[in-house]
Order: structure tokens, then C-alpha cells, then sequence
């Protein structure tokens, strides 16, 4: 019977490799999510450093673990075969990192992964043994052999499916279940290596030719030392990238949300810079765009010799203005995103439709084969919109004039929308509610307003815009009291231009801020000069409804009043009645600001609206200004009396100076003075004048230099 000799364990060592299998399998289970979630070029770096590091790692528990056994001889290993050792156990880790990189794997790649990984495993084992050369040779038991490679794949496939349940953890209980799971692995490493050593006997007499290379306690301390100090570095190196990268990737999450804020931003700009803010629709910079390109298209497929055709229809709505002024601005825009959507219906897919002013829409036709076609686009536009609207549980009906230009044959390409607005205008003088084609006796309409456009912007530059004066006069003594600025004029070719042509080209074209500004100076100007010649006069001036929306007018009266040093109190502001209702919060803010800064404020036109008593009340005006068309029928119409004895009474009452404009007769004189009208003004005590001939008149000077022509009052402002 054959006698072994015996053998043990040093029991710090064994604790020292445990403690090693146990870091190399938490370091693993790191590593292996590094793997998985790195990008590819990244992944395989990760995988090839991480593959050495796991091998090493397993492999010094295995060297620390045949350290710490004990014979009575002395025992070495062979370093070519402990480094063949070395290779098999970091192939193991090659394919265990491999499989835990995919990110689906199934039982018989769990399978072939468990047996490469066990093949691995037990081959770095027993090489190790083998590294110990021992004469005679190891007696080795079969069973327990057996056991132990049957313990190296069943640890490799736990160790396997321990990365496969990792992914499903949270981020916060990951670390408690890495913990526990590098436990059972260490256990399980463990656990196989020494059932291996268990297996191996060793005979009496028995000696290792390798007891002179590798061993003793300095290479155990070394190996202890020089492995704890790698995969120490190796956990840290991967948390630190693991940090990186999750920074990394809220940093492109960050960058990815901010490029779509920037994104959705332009995409606003780009659409509230092309498009009109109340209806939606492309305004006119993007009609003229569209009109551009579609122009384009059309040369291209006129080369082939097919004619095709593109139309502009011009639409302006008829009577959209009484229903603004008698509901206000918010119902007017009910409309106009009603008439929006109408036109919209009417239009077909490809075409444009377009708001380019307060009420005017363009709509641009393409592909159409004549005339024809065009005018049954039209004829719906106007059944669309002659369809009542509703409007504060009522109903109300407006209609729409339309003008048709077509390319080829109205007219020069560059002139298609000036042509389509001058047929739309004789639509209108031919009563509205109609749709008539461009003819080009109406493009020298349509140059010549576009030429007293452009003639009126340079107007105040060329100093080609003046002050006259109309003198207001007092209804008890007899003497001026005030004048109203109104505002001339002189063209260099076509002399004196209507008011009535002159502010509306102003207010359709965006140049009646600018004719006001310059109105507010001008007066400030004179108000001073005629006081250093000894006249105060009090002037009136008339705000227009883009003024009285202005945030800024009380600041401008304000600097003007201050730039020539002239009392508040000598400057008048006349807001007509229509003006001052539509918008009551803006002319409450207006009025108060002025009443702040101590202008008079009065309310001109009044009775042609529909003001209430209420809001009148509120306003902080000095005085009310009755309606011409009332002074004109007070001779002949009972009803006008009554009406301006009303007036006056109310005014009265609510302490308000009463003016009447537009006397013209003696008789109406007589009348408005028999009512106690406080100031009258018309062209029976004189008509508008130049500052300089206003001073001769109100001295008394019958030379008192030219007057204006009589010309009816156009009802905008300024004038």
C-alpha cells in the first residue's frame, strides 16, 4: 500500500486568494458592462485589456492558492508551464468577456461559453500542477478530478448568467448585487481550485525538480501586492470611464436638446418672420418669394413649348371697417381669421394664400389654362366670403372686391401684384362685391400710386410738408381761442395733393407714424415761435390710431415739448371719436399718460360712433369736438338740433368744452350759440392758413397773406 505524504494549507494565503478571486470577480463584472456599453473600437480595447485583467486575476488566486499549499519538501513551479497556465485562464476570460459584450445569448451559446470557460479553467489548474514537476509523478483521483471540472463549468455558466441578470439591475442597486454575485463567484473559483488540489496525492520519497525557479513567501507578497495594485487600477480606471462617459453622454443628450430648442427657435423665427401673426398665412415677404419661384417654374415649362399660366388675385373685404369701428379690433380680427380660413378652402392644394395688409389677402394661382379658370376661383372667393360671419351671437355680412392679374398677358412679370391691386381698386369703383381683370389703362393707375408712394416718403426730406392753421373761435367773446394744425402737401409737379389721397397712401403703406412724429415737432416748433412774437395760441394736433397704439407717443410729446420749451397746457391732442372706442385700453393709457404730463386731450367727430357714456366718463378729456355732418343739417333737420343740444348738455354736464367744426353759415352760427356751444371753427370765420398768415389774421391785418383753397375735410388724420 502506497504512502503519501502529507500535506496542508497556509490559511493566511488561502484567505489572501479568496480575497483576491473575490476583487478579480467584482473587477470582472465591471469590466464586463464596460464592454458592453462602450462604443465598438472603444468595446474591443476594453475587452482585450479587460480579458488579460480578469485571466490575471483568476490566475493569481490559483498561484496564491498552490502557495499556500504545504508539503514537507521543497516545492517550485516551472515558469514556462506556470506561464502556459497563465495563457489558458486569460482565453477563459476572453470568451466569458466575449459572451457577456453580446447583448442576447442563448442556452446553447450559455452552454458551449460554459464549457470553454470550464475547459480554461481546469486547464490553467493543472497545467499549474504540472508546473510543479514532481518525481514520481502526482497520484491524482479520478472522481475528485472529475468534481472539479465539473465545478469549473458550472461556475463558468454562473458566472455567465450573473452578467446576463446585472444588465436587468437599477443603477442604484447594482453595487449590493455585484457585491453578492463576486461573492459566489470567488466561491465558486475557489471552491474548484482547491477540490483540484484535494485530488492530488503525493508520494514518500517524492521530490520537485522545479524547487529552484518560482516560489517562496517574497513571490507570494509580490504576487499578492503586484495583483491587488492591478485590479485596484483596473476598477478604478473603469469607473473613472464609466463617469466619463455617462458626463459624455448627458453632455450630447444636453448639446442634442439644445440643438433642438435652437432648431424649434429658427423654425419660429423663420415662421413668424414669414408668416402673418393673427391668421397664420404667409404674409408678403413669403408671397413674394413664392411668386418668385413659381414665375420661375413657369419659364421652365413654357421652354417646352406648352403655354402655361399663373395668376395673382388681389382681395380687399368691402365694409370691413363699419364693422370694426361699430365692434371693435378683437371682432375685426374674428373676421379677418374667419375670411383666412374661407379663402384658404377656396384655394387649391399648390396655391398661396396670403394677408398683406389690414384687410387685403393675395392668393396665387398656378397652373391655370386661361382666364377662365382663374375667374371661378374668384367667383368662389366672393360666395365664401359674402357667407355671414358670426359675431357675438349675430350675424353680419361683408363682402369683397377682387382684382385679377395673369402672366402671360397682364402686364410685365414685376408688376403682377401692382396690376392685380389696380383691378382690385376699379372692382371698387365699380361697387364692390365683384372680381374684375387687370386691362392696362389701369397700370398707369397703379404706377402712378405707386410713384406718389415713393414720392411721399421723400417728402419731409425734400421739406415739401407744412403746418396750416385753422383758428378756433371762442363762442362768447368773439376772439381765437386756438388753432387746429392740419396737415399740406406741395407736391413739385402735381402742386397741392389731397389729405384724403395723401394720409391713406400714409396709413396703407406704413408711413403715418413717421407724417405724425414729424406733425407732433412741427407744432411744438410753431407753438414757440408764435410765442416769442407775442401770440400764445393754443394748438391742436390729431392722433392717428397707429399713434394711440404707440407705447411711446407720451414719451415723444413729452421730448418735443421739452426740445422748444413750450407749456403742456398750449398743446391740444384730438382723437376721433371711432378711434378712441376701438381700442379702449389703449386710449385710456394714452389719455392718462398725456393728462399726465398735462396736455389737453378732446375727442373729435363725436356722435359719428358709438361710444358709451360710461367709457366717456372714464376718459380724462377736456373737451368734445361735434361731428360736421350734425353742423351741416342744423338748419334744415330737427333731428340735428336735437342731437346738438344733447351733445352740448352732456358736455356740460360731464364739464367738457364743446366744439363744433364746420360752420360755414351765419344761421349755423346763430344756432350753435343759441345751444351755449362753447368754441366754433369753420370756414364761415376762416379757413386753414400758413402759421404766418394765421398771426396777420389773428391781429387784425386785412392783408393777411393766402389762404388755402377750400377743400372738405378727408376724415383721417393729420388733416
Amino acid at each position: 500500500m502506497s504512502t503519501f505524504l502529507p500535506s496542508g494549507h497556509n490559511l493566511w494565503v488561502v484567505a489572501a486568494s479568496f480575497v483576491i478571486a473575490m476583487l478579480a470577480s467584482y473587477v470582472t463584472l465591471d469590466l464586463a458592462r464596460r464592454v458592453r456599453t462602450a462604443q465598438r473600437r472603444v468595446g474591443i480595447a476594453w475587452w482585450t485589456a479587460g480579458s488579460l485583467v480578469m485571466g490575471t486575476g483568476i490566475w493569481s488566486m490559483h498561484f496564491l492558492g498552490m502557495q499556500a499549499f504545504e508539503l514537507p519538501i521543497a516545492i517550485g513551479f516551472g515558469s514556462g508551464l506556470t506561464l502556459l497556465s497563465w495563457l489558458a485562464v486569460v482565453g477563459a476570460a476572453a470568451v466569458a468577456l466575449g459572451l457577456a459584450s453580446r447583448e442576447h445569448f442563448g442556452r446553447w451559446q450559455l452552454g458551449l461559453g460554459a464549457l470553454a470557460m470550464g475547459a480554461g479553467i481546469s486547464g490553467m489548474h493543472y497545467i499549474g500542477m504540472a508546473a510543479m514537476d514532481m518525481a514520481p509523478g502526482i497520484v491524482w483521483d479520478p472522481g475528485m478530478v472529475a468534481l472539479s471540472v465539473l465545478i469549473a463549468v458550472l461556475a463558468s455558466a454562473a458566472a455567465l448568467l450573473i452578467f446576463k441578470f446585472l444588465r436587468q439591475v437599477k443603477p442604484s442597486q447594482r453595487l449590493g448585487y455585484q457585491l453578492a454575485a463576486s461573492f459566489v463567484m470567488a466561491v465558486a473559483i475557489c471552491g474548484m481550485h482547491y477540490t483540484g488540489m484535494g485530488a492530488a496525492r503525493f508520494m514518500v520519497g517524492s521530490v520537485c525538480l522545479s524547487a529552484g525557479e518560482l516560489g517562496g513567501p517574497g513571490l507570494t507578497v509580490l504576487v499578492i501586492v503586484a495583483v491587488g495594485m492591478l485590479l485596484i487600477s483596473t476598477l478604478f480606471t473603469s469607473i473613472l470611464d464609466a463617469r466619463l462617459q455617462s458626463t459624455a453622454e448627458r453632455l450630447t443628450e444636453s448639446l442634442q436638446e439644445s440643438n433642438a430648442r435652437l432648431k424649434a427657435a429658427n423654425d419660429e423665427l423663420q415662421h413668424r418672420a414669414f408668416s402673418d401673426p393673427l391668421t397664420g398665412l404667409p404674409n408678403r415677404l413669403l408671397f413674394e418669394d413664392r411668386l418668385r419661384q413659381a414665375l420661375l417654374r413657369l419659364d421652365r415649362a413654357n421652354q417646352g413649348g406648352v403655354v402655361e399660366r399663373l395668376a395673382v388675385l388681389f382681395i380687399d373685404l368691402d365694409g370691413f371697417k363699419p364693422i370694426n369701428d361699430s365692434f371693435g379690433h378683437a371682432a375685426g380680427d374674428v373676421i379677418l381669421r374667419c375670411a383666412a380660413d374661407r379663402l384658404r378652402r377656396e384655394a387649391r392644394d399648390g396655391d398661396t394664400v396670403a394677408r398683406v395688409g389690414g384687410d387685403e389677402f393675395l392668393l396665387l394661382l398656378e397652373n391655370v389654362k386661361d382666364e377662365a379658370a382663374c375667374i371661378a376661383v374668384a367667383e368662389r372667393a366672393l360666395k365664401a366670403l359674402s357667407q355671414p360671419f358670426e359675431l357675438s351671437e349675430k350675424q353680419v355680412q361683408i363682402a369683397c372686391s377682387i382684382g385679377i392679374a395673369v402672366h402671360p398677358g397682364h402686364g410685365e412679370r414685376s408688376k403682377l401684384v401692382a396690376n392685380a391691386d389696380a383691378a382690385m381698386y376699379a372692382a371698387k369703383r365699380a361697387g364692390g362685391s365683384c372680381h374684375v381683370l387687370f386691362e392696362p389703362h389701369m397700370g398707369s393707375d397703379a404706377s402712378a400710386q405707386l410713384e406718389l408712394q415713393n414720392d411721399l416718403r421723400h417728402a419731409l426730406a425734400r421739406g415739401e410738408l407744412s403746418l396750416h392753421y385753422q383758428p378756433k373761435i371762442d363762442g362768447q367773446d368773439g376772439q381765437i381761442c386756438g388753432v387746429e394744425a392740419l396737415l399740406r402737401w406741395t407736391h413739385p409737379q402735381h402742386g397741392m395733393v389731397s389729405p384724403a389721397v395723401f394720409i391713406a397712401l400714409a396709413e396703407r403703406f406704413g408711413l403715418i407714424g413717421q407724417l405724425g412724429s414729424w406733425v407732433i415737432d412741427e407744432a411744438c416748433r410753431q407753438i414757440a415761435e408764435w410765442k416769442r412774437r407775442g401770440a400764445n395760441l393754443r394748438v391742436a394736433i390729431n392722433i392717428s390710431a397707429h399713434q394711440l397704439r404707440d407705447n411711446s407717443l407720451v414719451a415723444r410729446i413729452e421730448q418735443a415739448l421739452a426740445r422748444h420749451g413750450v407749456p403742456a397746457s398750449q398743446l391740444l391732442c384730438e382723437i376721433t371719436e371711432t378711434v378712441a372706442m376701438e381700442d379702449m385700453k389703449a386710449t385710456q393709457r394714452t389719455f392718462d399718460g398725456l393728462a399726465r404730463i398735462g396736455v389737453f386731450l378732446s375727442i373729435d367727430d363725436f356722435g359719428s360712433g358709438y361710444s358709451s357714456l360710461n367709457y366717456l366718463r372714464q376718459l380724462p378729456a377736456r373737451q368734445l369736438k361735434i361731428d360736421r355732418s350734425f353742423v351741416n343739417d342744423l338748419e334744415f333737420s330737427e333731428d340735428a338740433r336735437s342731437v346738438v343740444n344733447a351733445v352740448v348738455k352732456l358736455a356740460h354736464a360731464l364739464n367738457l368744452r364743446v366744439v363744433a367744426e364746420g360752420v360755414e353759415t351765419a344761421a349755423q352760427r346763430d344756432i350753435l350759440l343759441a345751444m351755449h356751444c362753447d368754441e366754433l371753427q369753420g370756414y364761415f370765420f376762416a379757413r386753414p392758413m400758413t402759421a404766418q398768415a394765421l398771426l396777420a389774421w389773428s391781429s387784425g391785418d386785412q392783408a393777411r397773406g393766402t389762404l388755402d383753397t377750400p377743400a372738405p375735410r378727408a376724415g383721417g388724420p393729420l388733416v
